[in-house]
């Protein structure tokens, strides 16, 4: 008899999974239909050992100290501060826009002192910001908004912004200093070995069994549980009762090239020309020593594995529905991104998963991360390590 069924093993599956199990004496099945755990941040080393991101480049930031925390109890880190290029009118300038993306892209000399001054001068202010494309053009205009965002977004999402939710552009700083870092969080670091092994700590347990290339329906039937926790597509859960949430997917192309470094930082954008979005260099990433470097191209589709929800409100009011329903379903608990039908940073899919767990267990998040058994397993790796 199992206590928990928990279908998928990424981020919010792991998390759940490793709580109930460590914290509380468990019994959980921890079950993916692909074949390797930590969902699309798996990391492995390619053909020729350089460590890659299979799923496209993810990097760690959050204002948690409780998610840091935690994930700390896991994995050692590697302080890294993500930086992003665009590839706009032949120039590579700091996105997010800075005031060098706009001194170098309009030709100016502007100061700190007078970007903002500036930046309102060239505005556009519609009567309401109601869509992604109101968003940018009220803040740096219509120059910028074409040369950086529009042909990036069309291609991420295959709309215009100007038929996108506010929300897709309203996360986007604008900068009006030098400030070229992408993230501003407290905490900034990548997992020192890699996303995998910090997943492979996290459910080495032996209160957790996990289960790779099935179907949860496939085992169900057989398998004595209590409660099940579901991550996967909410839509697919009920048989997409109230028609199929659209979703973006990604096509990945890798490649290892015969240097040790191709870019200057880790991800160029490519808003307006190519098929591609952006261009990864994982070396940046990890840190890694090598005499080869692996890159990853991404080209933005509807078809395949989902990625991104797609924000407009016709889709939220579909959400709305199996929101409800997933209420009114019995010992089952939905959490993580395709189960909420939100995008959510890794941060905010562990905090979501730990808050899940406080749910279930009746302690604190802050208890949770604390607990004893873990702090000794915190020891350990640290022993380990050195």
């Amino acid at each position: 008899m199992f206590d928990y069924v928990i279908v998928g093993a990424g981020f919010s599956g792991s998390v759940v999974a490793a709580q109930m199990a460590r914290n509380f004496g468990k019994r959980v099945m921890l079950l993916d239909r692909r074949n390797h755990i930590g969902g699309n941040a798996y990391d492995h080393h390619d053909q020729h050992g350089v460590l890659v991101h299979k799923y496209g480049p993810h990097i760690f930031h959050t204002n948690s100290k409780d998610v840091f925390d935690y994930l700390s109890l896991f994995t050692e880190w590697r302080n890294y501060e993500h930086k992003v290029l665009a590839s706009v009118d032949g120039k590579l300038v700091p996105i997010p826009i800075n005031l060098d993306t706009v001194n170098i892209l309009h030709g100016l000399e502007l100061t700190v002192d007078e970007m903002e001054a500036y930046l309102e001068k060239i505005a556009e202010k519609p009567p309401a910001i109601r869509t992604s494309e109101d968003v940018v053009v009220s803040r740096v205009g219509r120059d910028l908004y074409e040369k950086m965002f529009r042909g990036y977004t069309r291609k991420q999402w295959g709309l215009d912004p100007s038929d996108l939710d506010a929300s897709v552009t309203a996360r986007i700083p604008v900068r009006t200093n030098r400030d070229d870092r992408y993230f501003t969080d407290t905490y900034q670091a990548m997992p020192r070995h890699g996303f995998t092994r910090m997943f492979e700590n996290m459910l080495d347990h032996p209160n957790i069994t996990v289960i790779l290339n099935t179907d949860y329906r496939d085992v169900l039937k057989s398998v004595q549980y209590r409660e099940l926790v579901y991550t996967g597509p909410v839509d697919e859960f009920f048989g997409y009762r109230f028609g199929k949430l659209p979703y973006r997917s990604i096509q990945f192309r890798h490649e290892t090239v015969d240097v040790e470094k191709l870019q200057p930082v880790a991800v160029i954008n490519h808003p307006n020309e190519h098929d591609y979005t952006r261009v990864t260099e994982f070396k940046h990433l990890t840190g890694q020593a090598h005499s080869k470097t692996s890159v990853v191209y991404e080209y933005p589709c509807d078809g395949g594995d989902p990625y991104y929800p797609v924000p407009r409100p016709d889709n939220a009011a579909i959400y709305k529905r199996y929101e409800a329903l997933a209420a009114q379903t019995p010992a089952v608990h939905f959490v993580g991104r395709l189960a909420t039908y939100k995008y959510y940073n890794m941060d905010q899919v562990v905090a979501q998963a730990l808050t899940l767990c406080a749910k279930l267990s009746g302690a604190t998040r802050g208890e949770l991360v604390r607990k004893p058994e873990l702090i000794a397993r915190t020891e350990m790796l640290i022993s380990e390590a050195n």
